[in-house]
């Protein structure tokens, strides 16, 4: 094949790309609205895609280096590629493609004139590193960059025609000596190109890759040991994405704009403003609990007295305890101020026949001085806890009313038995009235 039907033929090829390339895009329907999310994994994706190429192989590489030809050749290659999209920015791909690499040393007058090598096939595994994944400027990408490289095996035949026209076929060689027929050598790709986005399902890819040889056979000379031999393949293609057509294909998915759309859900902003409800009616109900209308210390929830007078003296429920009028002179009273003091079921609201007593007890302790120790009694109806707890709160009623008195908190201590120390058979109503009791006894 000469240079001018290489040409002809690439030229060709391109044109026939980019008609397949329009008739995709005008038949591919648009892509269904998809719900992917940004942390939703590969499976919201269309993430496999096949491709196929076409253009030109040449024994040289841009980076230059040593080459055991002075002059070389374009010829056509083509091949096919499958890949798996892993994440926005990156794949693995399998690539296979054969054609022609041939070059001359015409113009040097070297011993061997020529060269013609066929591909027979390389195979490679790479990985594709998308560079332009996130975009800033726009919310769909339309031209993404990439970069590649892997590893891979190719299998070749070499001819060499010498200058005296002695032609040397390597597969012929091999045969004779009962060798596989082709040459096989491991070889690294290394390329970058370019992809642009024909519709949601196909793309068109311009790629160059360096194929760097382990060995220096592949243009079936040895001229510049220990150098090994190189060529490379310039190529255009097409890419389509398979899968479900309700699915986005991964390569052309801005993770920016997903995530703005995300934060932007018209449903994430009702839950957040659901949840600042919630919040709201939660600090209101405590705030609700909190609530003492009257001031007494008591709030309102468990105020048995919701409206007590500014400035009175309340008990643990509310209630406003009213203390006897002083008065001047007073008859002489049999009240020791130890008297026991008795209280209704399930109750440790004091009783206003106990308040002589505590006056008495208060009057005492403020004159004279001295502790006393306030025990608190319950019968045994209900749970032994409870009546435990009923217990502490009847010895706790009786030191609060002498605290309000003018009492030093510090001269009454509490104790509660519950119903351990019965004073009457709990198995009679009357016992049990007698069980619901605080007494007192001087420190």
């Amino acid at each position: 094949m000469n240079y001018s039907t290489l040409k002809k033929g690439v030229a060709a090829s391109l044109v026939a790309l980019v008609g397949v390339t329009s008739l995709a895009s005008a038949q591919d329907a648009p892509a269904t609205s998809s719900s992917a999310k940004v942390f939703g994994g590969r499976a919201q994706y269309r993430t496999w895609s096949l491709g196929v190429n076409a253009g030109v192989l040449a024994p040289v590489v841009v980076t230059g280096g040593a080459n055991d030809y002075s002059n070389w050749d374009v010829n056509l290659g083509y091949g096919i590629s499958l890949r798996k999209q892993l994440g926005h920015a990156f794949g693995l791909e399998a690539n296979v493609f054969r054609g022609k690499v041939s070059g001359n040393n015409e113009k040097v007058g070297a011993p061997n004139n020529m060269f013609e090598t066929e591909l027979q096939y390389a195979a490679d595994i790479r990985g594709v590193v998308n560079v332009a994944t996130v975009d800033f400027l726009r919310r769909e990408n339309s031209v993404n960059f990439f970069v590649t490289a892997g590893y891979g095996l190719a299998a070749y035949n070499p001819i060499v025609t010498a200058s005296n026209g002695t032609v040397t076929n390597w597969k012929t060689v091999k045969e004779a000596r009962g060798d596989d027929s082709y040459v096989k050598q491991a070889y690294i790709p290394v390329g970058a190109g370019i992809k642009f986005k024909v519709s949601d399902r196909v793309s068109f890819n311009l790629a160059y890759t360096m194929n760097f040889v382990d060995g220096d056979n592949f243009d079936g000379t040895y001229a510049k040991i220990p150098s090994n031999d190189k060529f490379s393949y310039t190529s255009a293609g097409l890419e389509f994405s398979l899968g479900s057509k309700s699915k986005p294909n991964l390569d052309w998915v801005n993770p920016l704009a997903m995530m703005y759309d995300e934060l932007k859900d018209p449903s994430l902003r009702q839950e957040v403003e659901a949840l600042k409800n919630r919040v709201a009616n939660v600090e209101k109900s405590v705030e609700d609990l909190k609530k003492d209308s009257d001031g007494d210390g008591v709030a309102d929830m468990f105020d048995k007295e919701p409206n007590s007078a500014p400035g009175a003296v309340v008990d643990g429920s509310g209630r406003t305890i009213k203390f006897p009028e002083q008065t001047t002179t007073t008859a002489p009273s049999s009240v020791t101020g130890f008297e026991t003091i008795q209280f209704e079921f399930n109750s440790s609201v004091l009783k206003t026949e106990s308040y002589p007593t505590l006056d008495k007890l208060s009057s005492m302790l403020r004159e004279n001085g001295g502790k006393v120790t306030v025990a608190g009694h319950a019968s045994s109806e209900g749970t032994a806890a409870y009546n435990m707890k009923l217990s502490k709160d009847r010895a706790n009623s009786v030191k609060t009313y002498l605290v309000n008195s003018g009492v030093n908190a510090s001269s009454v201590a509490v104790k509660g038995y519950g119903e351990t120390r019965p004073i009457a058979s709990n198995d009679t109503e009357e016992g049990r009235i007698q069980n619901r009791r605080v007494e007192t006894t001087r420190n």
